[in-house]
């Protein structure tokens, strides 16, 4: 049940980023099942493409004092946006909606906490 509610939570957080932000939309005609697929794919490319950046970046990361995180949560973005239904306008939109999805991510976590969504006990 885990997984379901935060692919449902991912989802719902990329399709808010493209509310809210224009720099980041889906192609016309995307329905739901493409939301939810990209949300799958942001999954799998965090699981296990961003630890590598992560990895090969950090004496850089340390140099900016975790700064350079925000550049490569754009390129994972952006990876996502390369192979889903989702359109990001350059590589600086994709920075600017990294930044707005972990924001819009981390309410929406605290919302399902908040509801006891999460399974988790206080």
């Amino acid at each position: 049940m885990g997984f379901l509610l935060r692919l449902i939570v991912n989802a719902v957080a990329l399709y808010l980023l493209t509310q809210v932000y224009g720099g980041v939309s889906f192609a016309p005609g995307a329905d739901a099942l493409s939301v939810l697929l990209a949300a799958l794919v942001m999954g799998i490319v965090n699981a296990l493409i961003r630890p590598v950046l992560m990895l090969l970046s950090l004496p850089v990361n340390v140099l900016t004092l975790g700064l350079f995180t925000l550049v490569v949560n754009g390129v994972v973005l952006w990876l996502v946006a390369s192979v889903t239904a989702l359109n990001v306008n350059g590589f600086g939109a994709a920075i600017i909606g990294a930044l707005l999805l972990t924001v819009i991510s981390w309410v929406l976590d605290a919302v399902v906490g908040a509801l006891g969504l999460d399974g988790q006990r206080d």
